[in-house]
């Protein structure tokens, strides 16, 4: 339960140890000390109606009417020539004071006719806002005494915005979604309890043995009934009421108000910078503890990723969710991430590691507090390809870096030779758009628009066309690793400084340990060696032969075999084939853990250079992080005879023009296993994306959606069958440049144990006349009005005889 009242209040931008925590219902108090101490609380509030809270608060309840309607209005104009907005220019005034005078009265009708006189009725008027080119609308109550002042919702709705995203948008408009009025008679309202002195602690009615964190204890316990105001009896204990169970933790201190109520003190854990801890004591590694540190982790990182989505402003991001968010130590280990981009995780620990190196090596400025790093370079920066850019923050606590905290997003556009960055015909880096080695995005807490603008805009082949989208997707990134910053913070403060590292640690262990026995299973049953080979379209090989050492449970990945790299763009840097390696083996290992560089500790690489796994740093890439990666994945797990090969594709579409770029990734079939059938129409392995709503598609791009459905009997056939692809097919309203970059448009995706291989997927242009032309894996050209692009994915392949 903890996780999802951060997300409601720090998420949010609440700080949420400044809060009191309130329960109710017949669990409830059986909880709520737990909880708070792990929330960071140290107030709970139990009423003594809180078994039937609800139904005592329906009596005492407003009366309340709502009236809304939609609107699409300009609130405030964006000042051209200085931050703010032209005070002078209040274009809604006339319509937003009609509307809502309108709703008011509506409103106020409607409680009258219930027998509520007029003069009992509250009113209070809302607009719901946004800034221009974003989907996230804020609430706004109407600011009675800020109400004679130009524009007076204005200064709410920026303020409220910094408080939940942590910056502002300058130079967009405010736009009104909706009018809201709400029209109240207030219910009754309690006066406040009267203070009471302590009159000690009251005669338990029994004792009990209960479990706590501190093992079995024997407790009083207490009947409610029986407590008098001013009564405080201390934790552990049990307080029993006929309609809910009250537990007071270790170290609670329950008071009885003066109306009856509990107001619960909760103390801080004891930490390990506490002076009443042995300075030499090491932490030991505890399950239970293991479990929840674990959680923890990820919370934060899932924390980030929320934060990411809700600030972001691209479709890319906001909607399709095409980002990861991950905790590192401060060496750059991965710790845990969320469950995002597979793709994006062992190559985000290679970002990491190579800007601790950089900005400390001799002659460079160092790693400061204030500092917000940034990189794309698949090669040289540990990059997955140029789209995906990463932002780095350092986690500084007593002026030493204890961790790093990073999100990599991608980017529908950051120049290069066509609209989305995404060419199906590269052949070299330079033409996939902005390169970024090494870049300080914030430097001394102050965001350098310049310096990253320069970088993206001016390009050899051509610059950003979304840069008001690139800047505050970036912004929105530095503000989700703020969040993950708070979060690890207050983690730090719970527990102690010494047990949070030992516990990542402990977590990077256990997935080492979980892998060396998966290894170990599988060479007791199959043997000491694996070999699977697959082949690209093109025919180039992909050969990984594992040698596996039963006895420390380690192994050696070796790509000897694999085929050169290549004049296009299909190279993955290792970082790609990290993440792929990183992602297969946690999907084999049976058993719950988070992924992270763990994961790796047993693995040996043996990745031959300029091969197409491993290329030089000039060449062509972006293809490699898409198409490649899916390839890599499909003979790591036929390797370890796990499934059928999956579309082996995510189907890279782009369009766009001068002006702005779109990129998605298209679902396809997933490969059938022992004891299952693929799944139908999903995004598979290392793509891990939403594909965009058709009416946010239609909405923020010309272009219609005229089909998107299964792809029935694209699916391999077998004792169980493959998924099947899907079709897409899509109009642009206007003349776009269209591209797509695909695979497995020549080789089926295979089947295992006799199972029949998947449907190669199939790319075809309709032109005005309703002839369709094959255009191939690849291909970028020019669409017009009627035309239309249709795109037919892969299936999964089958397995086992039917």
């Amino acid at each position: 339960m903890c996780r999802p009242i951060r997300n409601l209040t720090q998420m949010r931008g609440f700080d949420i140890t400044k809060h009191a925590l309130a329960c109710f219902g017949g669990a409830g108090p059986q909880h709520a000390c737990a909880m708070a101490r792990a929330l960071g609380i140290s107030k709970v509030y139990i009423h003594r109606y809180g078994g039937i809270l609800s139904a005592y608060g329906l009596s005492m309840a407003d009366a309340v009417v709502e009236e809304q309607e939609p609107a699409k209005e300009v609130y405030a104009v964006a000042n051209s020539r200085s931050s703010g907005f032209d005070e002078g220019n209040d274009p809604s005034k006339a319509t937003r004071e009609s509307r809502l005078d309108f709703l008011a009265e509506k409103a106020q009708s409607s409680l009258m006719q219930q027998g509520y006189p007029k003069e009992s009725i509250v009113v209070e008027k809302y607009l719901n806002m946004r800034y221009d080119g974003t989907d996230n609308a804020i609430m706004i109550k109407e600011d009675n005494i800020a109400n004679h002042v130009p524009l007076p919702f204005a200064k709410t709705f920026v303020e409220q915005y910094y408080r939940e995203f942590g910056f502002e948008l300058e130079g967009r408009d405010i736009l009104i979604d909706d009018f809201r009025v709400r029209a109240f008679v207030p219910g009754l309202t309690p006066l406040p309890p009267p203070i009471v002195p302590s009159i000690g602690t009251p005669i338990p009615n029994g004792r009990t043995s209960a479990y706590f964190e501190n093992g079995w204890e024997d407790v009083p316990t207490f009947k409610f009934e029986d407590l008098m105001p001013g009564h405080e009896i201390k934790g552990p204990a049990i307080i029993v009421q006929s309609i809910s169970t009250i537990v007071l933790e270790v170290g609670c201190t329950a008071m009885v108000t003066g109306d009856g109520d509990l107001d619960i003190t909760v103390e801080k854990k004891l930490k390990d910078g506490d002076i009443s801890l042995n300075e030499n004591t090491e932490v030991e590694e505890d399950p239970v503890q293991l479990s929840i540190f674990a959680h923890r982790f990820m919370g934060i990182a899932e924390q980030m990723g929320r934060t990411l989505a809700r600030t972001a402003i691209s479709v890319n991001i906001k909607e399709r969710l095409d980002f990861s968010c991950a905790l590192f130590t401060n060496d750059g280990g991965l710790v845990a991430n969320a469950p995002h981009i597979p793709v994006h995780l062992g190559a985000m620990q290679s970002a990491v590691k190579f800007q601790v190196e950089y900005w400390n090596a001799e002659g460079r400025e160092g790693i400061n507090e204030g500092d917000v790093f940034v990189s794309n370079h698949p090669q040289l920066a540990g990059g997955s390809h140029l789209p995906d850019i990463t932002v780095i923050t350092p986690v500084f606590y007593e002026g030493k870096i204890l961790f790093f905290v990073a999100s990599r997003g991608h980017h529908s556009d950051i120049g290069g030779i066509s609209p989305g960055s995404m060419p199906p015909h590269s052949k070299c880096l330079e033409e996939e758009g902005a390169r970024i080695i090494a870049f300080k995005l914030v430097k001394d807490g102050k965001f350098q628009d310049e310096g990253i603008t320069d970088i993206l805009v001016n390009q050899e082949f051509g610059g950003t066309r979304n840069l008001k989208d690139n800047l505050s997707d970036l912004r929105a990134q530095v503000a989700a690793n703020n969040s993950g910053i708070r979060l690890l913070h207050q983690l730090v403060q719970e527990n102690g400084l010494d047990t949070v590292e030992a516990y990542m640690y402990y977590i990077q262990k256990n997935a080492e340990m979980a892998v060396r026995n998966m290894l170990r299973e599988f060479a007791a049953e199959h043997g000491t060696r694996a070999h699977a080979i697959d082949h690209m379209d093109d025919g180039t090989p992909i050969e990984l032969t594992i040698d596996i050492d039963p006895s420390t449970g380690s192994a050696c990945f070796d790509f000897e075999g694999t085929g050169p790299q290549i004049v296009g763009n299909l190279n993955a840097p290792p970082a790609v084939t990290y993440s792929a390696v990183i992602y297969s083996l946690r999907s084999l290992v049976g058993q719950d853990i988070p992924l992270n560089q763990g994961c790796l500790a047993p693995i040996e690489f043996k990745i031959p250079r300029f091969s197409l796994l491993n290329p030089s740093d000039d060449v062509g890439v972006v293809g490699g992080n898409v198409l490649t990666s899916q390839r890599v994945v499909d003979v790591v797990l036929k390797a370890f005879k796990a499934c059928a090969a999956s579309q082996g594709c995510m189907n890279n579409l782009t369009f766009g023009d001068k002006k702005f770029g779109y990129y998605e990734t298209i679902a396809g079939g997933a490969g059938a296993g022992p004891t299952w059938d693929g799944r139908s129409g999903v995004h598979t392995h290392c793509t891990n994306t939403r594909i965009t709503d058709p009416e946010i598609l239609e909405r923020r791009y010309p272009v219609l959606l005229r089909q998107f459905g299964l792809r029935k009997g694209s699916g391999g056939n077998g004792k169980h069958r493959g998924g099947d692809g899907v079709v897409r097919e899509i109009e642009p309203l206007r003349p776009l440049t269209m591209s797509i970059l695909s695979e497995r448009r020549t080789l089926q995706p295979y089947g295992l144990e006799g199972g029949e291989p998947g449907k190669t997927g199939k790319n075809l242009l309709i032109d005005k006349r309703g002839i369709a032309f094959n255009i191939g894996a690849k291909y970028s050209g020019n669409f017009g009005v009627g035309e239309r692009l249709v795109i037919e994915t892969p299936g999964g392949g089958g397995y086992g005889m039917k």
